[in-house]
């Protein structure tokens, strides 16, 4: 992928209305979205949104690739994905991150990886699933321990809710991979895959997803349990953020 500024992205109501495009030279070491990946990277993150609007968001979470890809074809107004839009997500799917700085573990084997309904549980008044077992039993006694001002806020994510939220932090960063890496985990390396959850003060919306949260009283409750660490700390290993939401399972 070249290294390429992405300015002007879209106008604020739809994703393929693209103002235009500068080239910038940049000084860091940033890899950027290409010239000929902008069109394509616009045409399927709107298709992938549209499928998410027509499945719902709570199902869109644990949506698998090949059903994602049925659900376009079936409706007309979203339309089949084209090759060059297949090569385009397997290419993003496939990279390897330590090009862009993201230095986690593969979590995800295939593109199409499934997540069997039957693994998984969704919890109430949230729109979110955690995996049976470790994952479900470790949230329960941390809303028991932590309080019920305490809520989940992300779950169990499938390939295509993890590209879409991918995608849109590309977009965010105005086509810099790098920075879009150092913020979210790229599609194949998520450990919401695993068991990992995002959990936020109830009431706080967006500020959950920002240091904010590291300011609660919910925050250092949690950090005070034996049964669950951070996955993020300040400087770690990934290359990622700190995220003082991210559960990450012991």
């Amino acid at each position: 992928m070249q290294r390429r500024a992405f300015l002007g992205l879209v106008a604020a109501s739809s994703l393929s209305a693209m103002t235009h495009v500068k080239h910038i030279k940049k000084e860091d070491e940033s890899v950027w979205l290409s010239d000929e990946q902008i069109s394509v990277f616009f045409s399927v993150s709107k298709k992938i949104d549209l499928v998410k609007r027509y499945v719902g968001h709570g199902n869109f979470n644990i949506l698998c690739y090949d059903d994602m890809l049925k659900t376009a074809a079936r409706y007309s107004k979203i339309g089949r994905f084209t090759k060059v839009e297949l090569d385009f997500m397997e290419e993003i799917f496939y990279a390897d991150p330590n090009e862009h700085g993201f230095y986690g573990s593969r979590t995800v084997p295939s593109i199409t990886t499934k997540i069997n309904k039957k693994d998984v549980i969704k919890i109430p008044r949230t729109g979110h699933y955690l995996f049976k077992g470790h994952s479900d039993e470790s949230y329960s006694r941390v809303i028991s321990d932590v309080g019920k001002s305490l809520v989940l806020t992300s779950g169990v994510r499938g390939v295509p809710k993890q590209m879409d939220l991918y995608f849109r932090k590309i977009k965010s960063t105005k086509g810099n991979i790098t920075k879009a890496s150092r913020s979210l985990a790229p599609p194949a390396y998520s450990y919401h895959s695993i068991g990992d959850f995002d959990v936020g003060k109830k009431g706080w919306g967006y500020k959950n997803f920002t240091v904010s949260f590291a300011r609660t009283q919910e925050f250092w409750r949690l950090q005070k349990l034996p049964y669950i660490s951070m996955r993020y700390t300040i400087n770690n290993k990934d290359g990622v953020r700190f995220e003082p939401w991210h559960v990450k399972i012991i």
